[in-house]
């Protein structure tokens, strides 16, 4: 007598029937990308869509092109900026001060000094 837990016809990890597709896949077409380092990269996207100038390498990251003769240089990195470079880019020195003297003080009002 089978046990009670058993589902007929299936077995661990199979997944359900898919029933055939319904509609045939987009066209598409293959783009392919070269990087400084001879790394041959091809992706596929829809054919009505126009295919980015530049990819990055997925073995080494260096930006590729469509171009096999003449691949891409090396991206300029931008050296890391702190929070405080970022602020000084946006603001004086004077409108530093103006904002700090009000924060300032709002934080004495809010202590009651």
């Amino acid at each position: 007598m089978p046990s009670g837990n058993v589902i007929r016809g299936a077995r661990v990890g199979s997944a359900p029937v898919r029933p055939d597709e319904r509609h045939p896949p987009a066209p598409r077409q293959d783009v392919t990308y070269w990087c400084r380092n001879d790394h041959r990269t091809s992706i596929r996207i829809a054919a009505d869509a126009v295919a980015p100038p530049l990819w990055d390498c997925p073995r080494c990251g260096l930006p590729a092109g469509q171009d096999a003769q003449n691949p891409p240089g090396r991206a300029r990195a931008e050296p890391y900026k702190s929070h405080l470079a970022y602020v000084k880019e946006r603001r004086t020195a004077e409108e530093g001060e103006a904002l700090l003297a009000e924060a300032l003080d709002a934080l004495r009002r809010r202590r009651g000094e």
